[in-house]
């Protein structure tokens, strides 16, 4: 054997060895154009799926206003520049509450009916949107906004990040529907 001819044998399996990996390369890429890149975000355990929620105290739950309230709200409420759809709530379900989020935002929650909060007092800061006045009851990663001045107590549970859009489209449901009233700062 000459040394071409032994130099073109061992040549012949180092080519097909580079455009097997050349190969392998063109079809990991194009793999990667036909099932996405992987920058999307991914579901987070809990966005997706029934959201689980613990009952809290809520004795006017089953109130004609509450029932009428939950009825009339809307299916999806703005957060940011995303819209949050209705989440299904997980069974058992508490009465009278609704809630919104996908796979990227945690809930938004509406319990209806609760008791007076004790935070609210004569020296409560109250902010009014849409004619109908909340008082803010702040947390870590969300606020609780509780509607003081209609017949029964509405809790809305705001993820921090979510804007303000919840609150004007949860008060203008609620100053469309539910009757004024004096805001009771004494239990």
């Amino acid at each position: 054997m000459t040394q071409q001819e032994s130099t073109s044998a061992l040549s012949r399996p180092l080519l097909a060895a580079v455009g097997l990996a050349v190969l392998l390369a063109i079809g990991v890429a194009g793999l990667g154009l036909v099932l996405g890149t992987g920058n999307q975000s991914e579901d987070v355990p809990g966005r997706t799926g029934p959201l689980a929620l613990v009952s809290i105290d809520a004795p006017s739950a089953g109130s004609p206003e509450c029932a009428s309230l939950v009825e009339k709200l809307p299916v999806g409420l703005p957060s940011g520049k995303d819209m949050l759809s209705r989440r299904e709530i997980a069974t058992p379900a508490p009465p009278a509450t609704v809630a919104w989020g996908d796979a990227k935002h945690d809930p938004v929650v509406l319990r209806c009916g609760l008791p007076r909060p004790t935070e609210l007092s004569a020296t409560s800061q109250l902010r009014v949107i849409s004619d109908v006045q909340w008082l803010e009851l702040p947390g870590s990663d969300s606020s609780t906004w509780v509607i003081v001045d209609r017949g029964v107590y509405v809790a809305l549970t705001v993820p921090a990040d979510a804007g303000t859009g919840p609150l004007q489209d949860i008060s203008t449901t609620v100053r469309d529907l539910l009757p004024k009233q004096p805001v009771k700062t004494t239990a």
